[in-house]
């Protein structure tokens, strides 16, 4: 993978009223990122909540900055197939709308989950993450754990709504 990347990492549960806030602070970093630090590979995990919010962000932004990639960074292939109607709808567009795809495993196994959020880390020089600050033992508060250990500038959104 290319250098000149950002990661995202986020909680899934994501209440309604905030959801437009949390879109409009990371659509706003995300264009920081790529007209400041010329950021051009922005790599999600394809859960639900943020990394979809995080998704769609980048969706919308490719109408403007051509050269931007979405690359998704899944864990198994059937991920979304517990999820409601309305999830699986809008991760069908961010497999759509994606430049490139990767899959840790074909089907679900133990580990398949945090190999993905370390795969997510790999070449990336920013993390954009949606963590509160009452996490514990999360994805996302390993996965910015990491990222901190491998000094990685991180941007959380939590801080910012």
């Amino acid at each position: 993978m290319e250098n000149k990347s950002c990661c995202f990492t986020g909680h899934r549960n994501i209440a309604k009223k905030d959801y437009e806030q949390i879109f409009n602070v990371t659509k706003s970093i995300i264009e920081i990122l790529i007209k400041e630090k010329n950021i051009l590979n922005f790599k999600a995990g394809g859960a639900k909540g943020f990394d979809t919010i995080a998704s769609l962000s980048i969706i919308e932004l490719k109408k403007i900055y051509k050269d931007i990639r979405l690359i998704l960074v899944l864990p198994c292939k059937n991920q979304h197939i517990n999820w409601c109607k309305k999830d699986k709808c809008l991760y069908n567009i961010v497999l759509q709308n994606a430049d490139k795809i990767i899959y840790i495993s074909r089907d679900y196994t133990k580990s398949c989950m945090l190999e993905r959020n370390d795969k997510l880390l790999e070449d990336s020089e920013y993390c954009i993450c949606y963590l509160k600050e009452n996490s514990i033992k999360s994805g996302t508060l390993y996965t910015v754990s990491r990222a901190k250990k491998n000094n990685l500038k991180i941007y959380n959104i939590n801080k910012y709504i």
